[in-house]
């Protein structure tokens, strides 16, 4: 048979199997979600993963045609949370907000995880990257004499174990960037982990809690306000939303130089979610990362949008797994 005969009777049918075998992915795409899809925030309302949770899901709802609805499940440092996504159907009906302690920090601070964080996931997007900000009440810092980060080491070396440092809870990084704070200024704080963000801050604003090395997002109104006081940001530069707090490296001279913790937050399904599912959700939740009012939103609480593709999401997580690992190893933190 010559060959431009072949390609007239068989091209068609070609691409008619082509066409049918991607039909299937197409329909179920189109389809997705057929009912409300829940969004498992693995730390308490008010922190900085819940405060992404909750500006994300209502542009998913407009643009998906169902709701979004943010789950709170806190415990373990984020590792309750995160086993309940793991052990989910991967249908596209159950998501993770998952954070640089779930899925960077755990697999090396836990002598055992409920779940794999590779294994057992998906990567959808990274959703936004935020610096976290060393802190203390307002009055007490003023009662003290600290009014900067050398102010704070000063203090904490001539008193040792009068601080106490809160976190959102063991393995966040909140408590690693306290970790790597104690080791690299050989101060010591006594640990006060809680079970997210916001009831440690309840705890600095009413003077129970010293020094906390939040996310800046959950820490914004409270600094605003003046009932906190920001010593420094955690992150390599400054922060936008904080253009006169200096940098931990800056504020603390040659015992932190090289001193960075920052801290991100991104979108996982459960291992099994169809691709093309994941590959909608990442584009929906790029768009709506791209609005501008959510983009300003994010901005103004020192959060910087995401929206990458699930490949550049996993070589993230895989990349940050390896920085966290030697943070912990040179922090000498471990959790059982």
């Amino acid at each position: 048979m010559h060959r431009s005969t072949f390609r007239r009777r068989h091209l068609p049918l070609i691409a008619a199997a082509v066409l049918a075998a991607a039909l299937p992915g197409m329909a179920r795409a189109q389809a997705w979600p057929t009912k409300p899809v829940r969004i498992v925030v693995p730390f308490a309302p008010g922190g900085t993963t819940d405060i992404l949770a909750r500006a994300l899901a209502p542009e998913l709802s407009r643009t998906l045609g169902q709701q979004f609805i943010v789950e709170n499940r806190a415990g373990a440092g984020g590792n309750v949370g995160a086993e309940i996504v793991a052990k989910s159907p991967g249908d596209g009906y159950t998501l993770l907000m998952g954070t640089v302690g779930t899925h960077g920090i755990n697999r090396a601070l836990y002598a055992k995880l409920p779940y794999d964080p590779i294994k057992d996931f998906v990567p959808i997007t990274l959703v936004a990257a935020v610096p976290n900000v060393m802190i203390m009440n307002t009055e007490k810092a003023k009662a003290l004499g600290i009014a900067s980060v050398a102010d704070f080491i000063r203090v904490a070396k001539a008193q040792p174990g009068r601080f106490n440092m809160a976190s959102s809870g063991n393995g966040t990084s909140i408590h690693l960037a306290g970790e790597l704070f104690k080791s690299m200024t050989g101060t010591f704080m006594v640990h006060m982990p809680y079970r997210g963000s916001a009831p440690a801050l309840l705890d600095m604003v009413a003077g129970n809690a010293d020094v906390m090395f939040d996310n800046l997002p959950s820490s914004m109104a409270q600094i605003k306000a003046g009932k906190l006081v920001a010593l420094a940001v955690t992150s390599a530069e400054r922060s936008g939303a904080l253009p006169d707090v200096p940098t931990v490296e800056q504020a603390g001279g040659a015992a932190l130089k090289g001193y960075e913790a920052s801290s991100w937050f991104g979108l996982l399904a459960p291992s099994g979610t169809p691709s093309d599912i994941v590959q909608r959700l990442q584009q929906e939740t790029a768009r709506a990362l791209s609005q501008p009012a959510v983009k300003e939103r994010l901005l103004a609480q020192g959060a910087i949008p995401g929206g990458n593709t699930p490949a550049e999401f996993a070589r993230h997580i895989d990349h940050e797994h390896q920085k966290w690992a030697g943070v912990v190893k040179a922090s000498g933190a471990k959790v059982d």
